[in-house]
């Protein structure tokens, strides 16, 4: 437990994050029972490196990656405008440390969500220094019951560090994970923040608490997906439809998402960053879902705004 702003330094930081991956994994690997994650070590050429563990052809994961990284180096001037950094007054660029855990799974039966998670951790040498995730989640097939647990389970999380931060964090994952060239969410959101910095009420110590509450609520919370509808059927119609919704997180993924481009634009690690595509995707020109489906009762449901708790 962190006592004092004295006390957290970013290797305090990063060795959670390193023990946040092991735990993960090993919940992963008994509630999946076949599975097993290889590790691929990396290391950054400027500085810092990984471990990417992957796990592919288990009983519930068809394929899953749980990334974490620790690097370092100066920053460059794509790397400021990503960060929106580009207010600096010196000549000389800065120096920068990131860490941080990010997570995407890909089931085998459509009846079990895709999730991703990230939560990490930026410092700078010109003092700025913030904390950032969240978690979301992507059902093939949207069941309430299901998505009102799920956003109440964050909402418990928020709750114990502030009454504010769900009623923040929720609009802001609708608005992040949204496909504006599809006119839909990639699925029911979640959380999602960004740039949490101390301040006069808000120390670093709280946020990372905050942070530390996230990053361990995801593995009781997809456990729960995976041990609840891992054993409910499916055919060869829902197969197809897992498919096309695997399209739309692939289009996400590589249109939208800002960790996405800001990793590639970077010189990030390829390998690491698209991890989280799936296995298999589809596309068919013009697709419709059938008056009266469940794929037709989903897609009306991929919008922001729902008030899920």
């Amino acid at each position: 437990m962190i006592t004092s702003e004295q006390e957290l330094t970013k290797e305090t930081v990063t060795l959670f994050f390193q023990g946040l991956q092991d735990r993960i994994c090993q919940s992963l690997e008994e509630a999946d029972g076949t599975g097993r994650f290889r590790e691929d070590s990396w290391e950054r050429p400027g500085g810092g490196g990984g471990r990417s563990r992957i796990l592919a052809g288990g009983s519930v994961i068809e394929k899953g990656g749980v990334g974490f990284s620790a690097v370092h180096g100066e920053a460059t001037e794509a790397t400021l405008r990503a960060l929106q950094l580009m207010d600096r007054t010196d000549s000389a660029l800065p120096t920068f440390y990131a860490t941080g855990v990010s997570i995407v799974l890909h089931p085998r039966n459509p009846m079990v969500p895709i999730i991703h998670m990230n939560v990490r951790y930026f410092e700078m040498s010109t003092g700025h220094n913030w904390f950032g995730g969240g978690i979301d989640l992507t059902p093939h097939y949207v069941v309430d019951k299901d998505a009102r647990w799920f956003h109440q389970s964050l909402k418990t999380v928020c709750d114990r560090h502030d009454p504010a931060y769900y009623t923040k964090f929720k609009p802001w994952a609708d608005d992040y994970f949204y496909i504006p060239h599809r006119q839909e969410t990639r699925g029911i959101g979640g959380i999602f923040f960004d740039y949490l910095k101390p301040t006069d009420t808000a120390h670093k110590a709280d946020l990372f608490a905050f942070v530390q509450d996230v990053g361990n609520a995801f593995a009781p919370i997809y456990t729960h997906f995976m041990k609840q509808n891992r054993d409910l059927p499916f055919g060869e119609r829902e197969k197809d439809w897992q498919l096309l919704r695997r399209g739309r997180y692939v289009e996400f993924n590589l249109v939208w998402d800002r960790g996405t481009k800001f990793g590639l634009e970077t010189n990030g690690r390829t390998e690491s960053i698209l991890m989280s595509m799936p296995p298999q995707a589809n596309w068919i020109y013009d697709f419709r879902t059938e008056a009266g489906s469940q794929e037709e009762k989903t897609v009306r449901q991929l919008q922001k705004g729902i008030n899920w708790v």
